[in-house]
């Protein structure tokens, strides 16, 4: 299946299509967030007006790719360890993801993230970070 396909097939991308643009930026690597042309701010989560001061001159724009870890917690299960965390972007906006190819050890409040992308189970690429 190509990646057209698998988010034309994808629920979560159906239900939500003004998302759509997002979704498509990660099958191609690439971080777009929410921006207002009316005061400058990115947010997250997408919504058509702007959460800061109610414009509806949202558009997409894409993001550098770091931000700081800004919290975390180690979930372990039989047979697996993962990390979900909190990435403040530096655009500005908090995103909810999680940090890979890093020990859990080794991590740190402040350290500086890297965003990636990885496949899931639907299909459709995730923004992950992980260590600069």
């Amino acid at each position: 299946m190509n990646d057209a396909h698998a988010l034309a097939g994808d629920p979560y991308v159906a239900a939500f299509p003004e998302n759509r643009p997002f979704w498509e930026a990660a099958e191609q690597g690439r971080l777009l967030l929410p921006h207002c042309a009316s005061c400058g701010q990115f947010h997250w989560h997408p919504r058509p007006r702007c959460p800061y001061c109610r414009s509806d001159a949202v558009r997409w724009k894409q993001a550098g790719g770091e931000g700081v870890l800004h919290t975390y917690t180690v979930i372990r299960r039989p047979g697996a360890c993962y990390v979900l965390a909190y990435v403040q972007v530096t655009e500005g906006p908090l995103l909810m993801t999680n940090i890979v190819d890093a020990d859990p050890e080794h991590l740190h409040i402040g350290m500086v993230l890297r965003c990636g992308f990885r496949a899931t189970a639907e299909g459709r690429h995730a923004p992950v970070f992980r260590p600069a």
